[in-house]
């Protein structure tokens, strides 16, 4: 039997996110350059989104370029841009065939200026799809999102559109830029590091965390329905007992 047979449906994590990582170590392994891991990397995202809607999953948030990324060498950073772009324009119309919708949270402005037309116009051309909402992380910290987020109270505070006693944990989940989504119950780490690398710090307070030795452009829809299982043998008490759930 299979990881998919083996799955609940009526216990689906609503939201997955994933740290796709292994991209550069694979290319590496294979003797070609990073951009080659990238490129075949973009086949895992199509294989893990078909699967995330065949069994019905309605969010999935990827990591695709953190703010620590412009570290990187220059001709990888255009590389992973030029990618980036053709790979939306690509992909708008089976995103849409698919009923899927497009988004994508981060420091938006401070990716090239083509990378923005194209992605606004592939969000604007999904806006109305429902089955799926396929989430970018691009040029993004959860660091940064924090301070956006608390700039953005601060500014409230001043104004006088709030008082300061009335921040709490909604108001402040508000002013974050997964406003319309709820939190992930499952995060996925590929490549065998195990950690979360600033990736959506304040929304995986209950996240359940799931770690794999496989490669990014390894992974396929079978091995994410295998960490779905091993989510769903987890007791998830969010500081309750056992018997408190029963």
């Amino acid at each position: 039997m299979g990881f998919k047979e083996q799955i609940d449906m009526t216990r689906l994590p609503e939201h997955i996110a994933i740290i796709m990582d292994g991209n550069g170590r694979w290319a590496k392994n294979q003797g070609k350059f990073r951009v080659f891991g990238h490129e075949s990397g973009v086949l895992s995202v199509k294989d893990i989104v078909e699967g995330c809607v065949e069994i019905g999953i309605k969010y999935l948030t990827v990591y695709a370029f953190s703010t620590e990324n412009w570290n990187r060498p220059v001709d990888e950073v255009n590389a992973l841009m030029e990618l980036l772009i053709t790979t939306i324009n690509q992909e708008t119309e089976t995103l849409t065939k698919n009923n899927i919708r497009l988004n994508a949270i981060g420091d938006i402005a401070s990716l090239p200026q083509k990378c923005i037309d194209d992605l606004k116009s592939a969000m604007d051309k999904t806006a109305g799809n429902t089955h799926c909402t396929l989430t970018l992380a691009l040029s993004y910290s959860a660091k940064w999102e924090i301070l956006e987020a608390a700039k953005k109270l601060a500014r409230q505070v001043k104004d006088e559109q709030i008082n300061i006693e009335d921040i709490d944990e909604s108001h402040f989940s508000a002013q974050l830029t997964t406003i319309n989504m709820p939190d992930p119950e499952l995060m996925i780490r590929t490549s065998g590091e195990h950690r979360i690398s600033n990736f959506l710090l304040w929304q995986m307070a209950y996240t359940e965390l799931y770690f794999t030795d496989k490669l990014w452009p390894d992974f396929r829809r079978e091995d994410l329905f295998e960490a779905i299982v091993d989510y769903q043998k987890r007791e998830r008490r969010f500081g309750k007992i056992s018997e408190q759930l029963n």
